[in-house]
């Protein structure tokens, strides 16, 4: 018999100048990036959270704090294999994940694919395990205005029973 469990994770961060727009481990050209401790790319914080508590294991701010030097500026994909690794030792695998940024600029279709083969490869998967979208706010709210980003992502793992 199978242990099959689905996570949720959901980030969201502003958008500053003077900062690099990092989402999926790729520095998007853009005028504005996320402000955050680490280098706060939403996809990969949202992801991490959905495996997280799919195995039923704390958060990212139990894991990295923000009050932790540690992981000030740190890539967000070297977080994320640090997820896999605590996920290997509760003998969790990634069956599947999915995500959805939402932000009304710029257009990510372009990186899409350069983001997947860079989360898959963190997690030790396949890239065809890993799926990525992005969505326009269309002008609503804070991710419609510009003001930030944020990201949706469920992930399907399978647990030793």
């Amino acid at each position: 018999m199978t242990n099959l469990r689905i996570g949720h994770g959901y980030d969201v961060h502003r958008l500053t100048e003077g900062r690099a727009l990092i989402l999926g481990g790729v520095t998007v050209p853009y005028d504005k990036g996320l402000d955050g401790h680490s280098d706060a790319d939403v996809l990969t914080h949202a992801i991490m959270d959905a495996l997280l508590g799919a195995a039923g294991l704390e958060d990212i701010g139990c894991l990295f704090p923000d009050t932790d030097e540690e992981f000030r500026g740190i890539s967000s994909l070297l977080l994320l294999e640090k997820v896999a690794g605590e996920l290997e030792k509760k003998r969790v695998r990634v069956v599947n994940v999915d995500a959805t940024i939402l932000a009304q600029a710029p257009r990510l279709a372009p990186y899409r694919k350069q983001m997947r083969q860079n989360i898959a490869e963190a997690l030790c998967v396949g890239v065809e395990r890993v799926g990525v979208k992005a969505t326009t706010e269309e002008h609503l709210g804070f991710t419609g205005d510009g003001s930030g980003m944020a990201a949706h992502a469920v992930a399907l793992v399978e647990m030793d029973c």
